[in-house]
């Protein structure tokens, strides 16, 4: 799977360069594949091996498994910037909307309000983005400011230096493919909750 792959590839990557790459050190010292063992005891109505398959296979375990080893990466090369990964991706949107809803800047990141209200607050303390009420009094409309464009432009060569060591690891094909991929499973998992939504109402 290639989760797994992105995530051992990154690890060894310093072996396989002569030591370089120092932004995966982090990574490469912390990550470990970790091997769930399930007594049969402990399973009573499941099957020890469909467990273990889940422990496996699970398509949201690997996925969010892969994320998080890639965020670390990303987080320790913007430390620099005092931006995490999550508040320069965050600017970066905003940046291309323009001003835009709370709602439209959820929807174009695939995260729900709660999420994104609550990582907007250390960026608009910060004077990094702007809230202010829309014209209906019931919209909220975000923006981002003058620093927050000097802040990205500080991020990015840092950005950028993380992304060259990602991508060389993988490979171009290998980096399209796995865009592709996360493409459609977020496109499944958006489909998925408007249909609950539909359902619901």
């Amino acid at each position: 799977m290639w989760t797994s792959d992105l995530c051992s590839s990154l690890c060894i990557s310093r072996l396989t360069n002569g030591g370089k790459g120092p932004i995966l050190d982090t990574v490469a010292r912390t990550w470990q594949y970790v091997y769930v063992h399930i007594s049969d005891a402990a399973t009573k109505n499941l099957d020890a091996a469909k467990l273990r398959e889940v422990a496996r296979a699970c398509a949201c375990a690997n996925l969010r498994r892969a994320a998080r080893a890639v965020t670390q990466l990303f987080d320790e090369a913007l430390a620099p910037s005092g931006l995490r990964v999550t508040q320069f991706t965050l600017l970066v949107t905003s940046r291309l909307m323009g001003e835009s809803t709370i709602n439209e800047l959820a929807e174009r990141m695939a995260m729900d309000r709660t999420t994104l209200s609550r990582n907007l607050k250390p960026l608009v303390r910060s004077g990094l983005l702007e809230v202010r009420p829309g014209e209906d009094g019931r919209t909220r409309l975000v923006r981002i400011t003058p620093a927050g464009e000097h802040a990205l432009e500080e991020a990015y060569p840092l950005w950028q230096q993380a992304q060259q060591e990602t991508v060389g690891v993988l490979g171009e094909e290998r980096h399209e493919a796995l865009l592709g991929d996360v493409s459609r499973m977020v496109s499944l998992a958006a489909r998925g909750t408007r249909e609950a939504r539909s359902g619901a109402a």
